[in-house]
């Protein structure tokens, strides 16, 4: 591939997804411009400010389809080589799906599955041997999750669809690396609300965005299919995968009262 060696990311604007701007731009300096998507685009502006290298900045709302259209024409007209495909916009509510507003949890399907369904498939026609995939799933993708329902089953199909995906590329050279963190020092938590036990227990177990981008990065360049952050997550990850469901769904929903 001839064109412009580029970085795709979406929810740059916070998080890890800015996170892994820094930790991209310090690691992969093949990378020759960033394009960054988020609907905040003061938020962008500041993170552009921190890259020194050619930012191109898109404050679209990924949960819009004809924002998919338009990330199509634009990779037409341009004609990049993405190295790095990072996948981190994504939101959660949490609560009884009764005390949700159904546009709430649809939109949250819109961005979580949607959007990076659409920007995957697409990405890929311009990916080459040595590209790289992040998708930002959640430690929430082990076990379904009452009164986290949506947003778990939207992490639980982030997480089959990367790791089948992956499998699908085998012998492309494309890597995919999912990631699965657990409670991070980040905005999500003012949007998605909670607190009781939940509080508590997130706090405990908190991680710093900064060290999580770090380890994705170097997880996708080992080509490592899954990136868990943390002792404790690793450890709850081991735990679903050798306890039914039924057993630890009903455990797990009283952290969340």
């Amino acid at each position: 591939m001839d064109g412009m060696k580029i970085a795709v990311i979406t929810g740059a604007s916070s998080g890890i997804g800015k996170e892994i701007c820094f930790a991209l731009q310090d690691r992969i300096p093949a990378i020759q411009e960033f394009w960054l998507f988020s609907r905040r685009k003061e938020s962008l502006q500041e993170v552009e400010e921190q890259l020194f290298r050619p930012v191109r900045l898109f404050s679209w709302d990924l949960t819009k389809e004809e924002c998919f259209q338009k990330y199509e024409d634009l990779l037409i007209k341009e004609n990049p080589e993405i190295l790095f495909l990072v996948n981190a916009a994504g939101f959660g509510k949490l609560g009884r799906v009764t005390e949700i507003s159904v546009e709430e949890q649809l939109k949250m399907l819109d961005l979580n599955v949607k959007a990076l369904t659409a920007f995957t498939l697409k990405s890929l026609e311009y990916m080459g041997s040595s590209s790289r995939i992040i998708q930002m799933a959640s430690a929430a993708a082990f076990l379904p999750q009452a009164e986290f329902s949506v947003y778990a089953a939207t992490k639980s199909y982030v997480y089959s669809f990367s790791l089948s995906l992956r499998e699908e590329l085998r012998n492309t050279g494309v890597g995919l690396t999912v990631v699965c963190p657990g409670p991070v020092d980040t905005p999500f938590f003012a949007v998605a609300g909670g607190g009781g036990r939940m509080q508590k227990i997130k706090q405990l177990f908190m991680a710093k965005p900064k060290k999580v981008a770090k380890l994705a990065v170097m997880d996708a360049v080992l080509n490592r299919p899954i990136s868990i952050y943390g002792l404790p997550m690793k450890g709850f990850y081991l735990l679903c995968q050798m306890c039914p469901d039924m057993l630890l769904i009903p455990v797990v929903r009283k952290f969340y009262r």
